[in-house]
């Protein structure tokens, strides 16, 4: 198989043609981004506005630098992101939108609308079928399936869960609506923390297969029928119905990986990928503070093969330090593996050739 081209700028800059704003642009060119979009393509920019109180998110000066060349070519651009699983400043449109703006990403800013792909209050969402190990069927956000291009944009940085989070986890969590977040994080079924339920059935009215019945006015759940679609925490105004994060390691990546393959499903050469090297913190930026990075700022990568760009920038970011920070910093997470699960599923190609502008 022929390696995949993956285009690389560093941060040394010693000229106005190398700064940040036009080595996007110039890798958005070299990339062959522009072959994605056709006239009046409605193209989603895939990126994380980062929770209230982050700070390492990627700049909305360089998000304007896509949606110029994606208008430049014809397209329609907007940016778009998933609603949290988790309580926090994004857990709803309006609060994330909120955010969003606060966080540098006003219109005035970025020239392009914000579009919360999977609605209000994630109920937006799209069933798309894999047949996979781990999932027949995954939940994406509606309009980032309804798009008809995307361009990736991503913060490489480490996290929790997977050890690190680049292209394939931005895809995989960031494209799923709550349900499928749920889907990802946990095998266990939800329950009720009946002190703070107050009995108001949405979850009752809101459960695909009727499990969730109303007890002396508290949520009652039939783990019997239940199988965890996550569904009922994302309409729970308490948050009495607990979200279970449990899972092993390497089956939560492989689940990411699967989740990142239905993202992409009904996009094949209409997507591209731009991953930011830089403030590499130890966890992502959906924590509401920026810890202090674990390497140094590398550079801005790109390509049209997420599995080839991931490894790229797990690889530099690797030999820069001498060591692998990720696997330090999360020990117990072989985060690697959402990598090679990806290319046993044809995402991409492991092997890649680091072309450097």
């Amino acid at each position: 198989m022929e390696k995949s081209k993956v285009y690389y700028c560093d941060l040394y800059s010693d000229s106005q043609s190398k700064n940040l704003p036009n080595s996007v642009k110039k890798l958005f060119e070299r990339a062959g981004f522009k072959d994605l979009i056709n006239d009046n393509d409605q193209v989603a920019i895939k990126l994380h506005f980062g929770e209230k109180g982050n700070t390492t998110y990627i700049s909305p000066v360089a998000v304007r630098q896509i949606v110029d060349k994606i208008k430049e070519y014809g397209g329609k651009p907007f940016l778009t992101d998933t609603n949290t699983l988790y309580s926090g400043s994004r857990t709803n449109s309006i609060d994330h939108i909120t955010t969003a703006i606060e966080n540098g990403f006003a219109y005035a800013v970025v020239n392009a609308p914000i579009i919360i792909a999977d609605g209000l209050y994630s109920r937006n969402s799209v069933d798309v079928k894999i047949d996979k190990k781990h999932f027949d069927i995954v939940k994406i956000g509606g309009e980032i399936h309804n798009s008809s291009a995307m361009i990736v944009m991503s913060h490489f940085k480490g996290h929790e869960m997977a050890g690190f989070g680049g292209a394939l986890k931005n895809l995989a969590m960031g494209c799923a609506s709550a349900p499928g977040k749920q889907m990802q994080h946990s095998d266990a079924k939800p329950g009720v923390d009946e002190e703070i339920c107050i009995g108001c059935s949405k979850c009752a009215k809101s459960c695909p297969v009727g499990a969730i019945n109303m007890e002396n006015k508290k949520a009652k759940i039939n783990h019997e029928v239940c199988y965890g679609c996550g569904e009922c925490p994302t309409v729970c105004p308490t948050r009495a119905v607990t979200i279970q994060w449990e899972t092993d390691a390497d089956i939560f990546v492989e689940k990411m990986a699967e989740y990142a393959y239905g993202a992409v499903a009904n996009k094949k050469n209409k997507i591209g990928f731009i991953t930011f090297v830089m403030n590499v913190t130890p966890l992502c930026d959906c924590v509401p503070w920026s810890g202090r990075p674990i390497a140094h700022d590398i550079g801005i990568l790109a390509s049209k093969d997420p599995v080839a760009l991931d490894k790229a920038c797990y690889d530099l970011v690797c030999e820069e330090m001498k060591h692998d920070v990720f696997k330090h910093a999360h020990p117990n997470v072989n985060g690697i593996r959402v990598i090679e699960y990806a290319n046993e599923m044809g995402m991409g190609n492991m092997d890649y050739e680091l072309i450097k502008l």
